[in-house]
């Protein structure tokens, strides 16, 4: 199966309501023979407040979001186009299965297009910097590492790229982080070839479901306070609601757990150390060989015969497994009691506003090949509120000439609420940007960084712009 390596370059940290404005992207085979490549950089969404750090940090000035011919909804067409034509194919990133991945989901989801591309037809998500953590901590000599003022080795791509002979002059540029994340692949691939052949069978959550209900124990490790953690686990059951496999940590003896009443074990289950480990199977886990817990003190003592008759234990008692699901199922019960009652808006909705039924994906799929003039009709079609707002939506930022005047104010004053608050809001705001804007400024002076600090005054000019046009809604 061939690889798409991809790498985002947005105007903030929040996936749901900051944007994407570069993409790179790079097709190879499973030898990392390029086939084909896509670099797109896109204009500002009218809306859209970009938090200063991040355009400093990516290298984008105003003039590249003002004057960049390419709209973001063109964009996002484009790379939809070439990441089909691409399928079926391992979509892989660095920390991309928690930022980029996201920032691509919630992005097609707004765009009114088929969100979970990567994961469906075929295709399955990998992510490098969890691929890159389990290398160092089973084959710890295979990279070289920075080591941080606690002594933690480092995994960020624009320090360890370099520190292995990856060039990587462009960080923080979609493109030289796609290369970047493609030569830590084949470092991994040729000097910890058991990581990378583990790492390949579990892309999908359907790939890790059979691994962990077929062995009996194997290794597993999470990432926390600085250092990878190896744990030793045999599966339990799924997790009631999550679905995630809930597998437990053999440096303890089940017996001690078996008899417990339901209040006990309850409590058991909330100390720390956790006794179960949830394997995020759609979060790109490494299953390694159980051998490899003699690697490890803490299982070494304990012994392999040993490990192996806790796990033999775990799996011949039903009973621990049906215990262990109803508690988990009624904390999570508490915890969507308290979630229910949170103000939720349309962008925050992807996972828990349900799919679209087939009414609705008929006329998204209707939206998508229409032209401008005739989407507004399409668009009341849509019954779900979301879509609904978010086809209109679209009509303001794509084809803002054509749509009816009063629509068009309802969704700019919307807008000018959102982003002129001066409250704490869950969205970049401009009283946000001027704040965090005086702060750079503060930085830069006392560091005599002239560039930076011209940088600043272009970014403030930028959102004094922003600022003058929804004042006025």
């Amino acid at each position: 199966m061939n690889y798409v390596f991809y790498d985002f370059e947005t105007t903030g940290r929040s996936s749901t309501w900051d944007q994407i404005i570069q993409v790179g992207a790079i097709l190879v085979n499973d030898t990392f023979d390029i086939l084909d490549r896509f670099e797109a950089r896109c204009s500002l969404k009218p809306g859209t407040v970009p938090e200063p750090g991040a355009l400093l940090v990516n290298k984008t000035t105003p003039d590249m979001l003002k004057k960049t011919n390419l709209s973001h909804f063109g964009m996002v067409q484009m790379m939809k186009e070439t990441f089909e034509k691409w399928s079926p194919a391992m979509f892989i990133g660095y920390n991309s299965l928690s930022f980029d991945e996201e920032f691509l989901r919630k992005t097609f989801f707004k765009s009114l297009t088929d969100v979970y591309l990567t994961n469906t037809n075929g295709n399955k998500r990998g992510d490098i910097l969890g691929l890159v953590r389990s290398a160092h901590l089973y084959y710890p000599e295979c990279l070289k590492t920075p080591i941080s003022e606690k002594g933690n080795a480092v995994f960020k791509l624009d320090q360890i790229a370099s520190m292995n002979g990856i060039s990587h002059d462009n960080a923080h540029d979609a493109m030289g982080d796609v290369l970047a994340t493609m030569g830590m692949a084949k470092i991994i691939a040729d000097k910890a070839p058991s990581v990378w052949k583990a790492s390949l069978m579990t892309m999908s959550k359907q790939d890790v479901g059979n691994i962990v209900q077929k062995e009996k124990l194997f290794c597993v490790n999470e990432y926390f306070y600085g250092k990878a953690r190896p744990f030793v686990v045999s599966f339990v059951c799924n997790h009631p609601v999550y679905n995630w496999p809930q597998c437990f940590d053999l440096k303890n003896d089940p017996e001690d757990y078996f008899k417990m009443d339901m209040s006990t074990l309850k409590d058991a289950m909330k100390k720390s150390p956790k006794l179960l480990r949830s394997v995020k199977d759609n979060k790109h886990p490494i299953i390694m060989n159980p051998n490899y817990a003699t690697n490890f003190d803490t299982y070494k003592q304990i012994g392999i015969s040993k490990l192996n008759e806790r796990a033999e234990k775990i799996k011949q008692n039903e009973e621990f497994g049906k215990k262990v699901s109803a508690i988990l199922q009624e904390e999570a019960q508490e915890k969507q009691d308290l979630d229910s009652q949170l103000d939720v808006q349309a962008e925050e909705s992807i996972y828990s506003g349900g799919f679209p039924d087939d009414k609705t994906k008929m006329a998204l799929k209707e939206f998508q090949k229409a032209e401008w003039k005739d989407r507004l009709v399409i668009a009341d079609k849509m019954k779900d509120e979301r879509y609904n707002y978010f086809a209109k939506r679209l009509m303001y930022e794509e084809a803002p000439d054509i749509m009816p005047k009063d629509l068009y104010n309802e969704i700019h004053r919307g807008i000018a609420k959102r982003i002129l608050s001066t409250n704490d809001e869950k969205w970049n705001t401009i009283p946000k940007a001027y704040n965090e804007l005086d702060s750079l400024r503060a930085k830069y002076e006392e560091d005599g960084d002239e560039e930076r600090l011209s940088i600043t005054n272009d970014i403030n000019n930028f959102l004094e712009e922003i600022e003058k046009k929804y004042q006025e809604a």
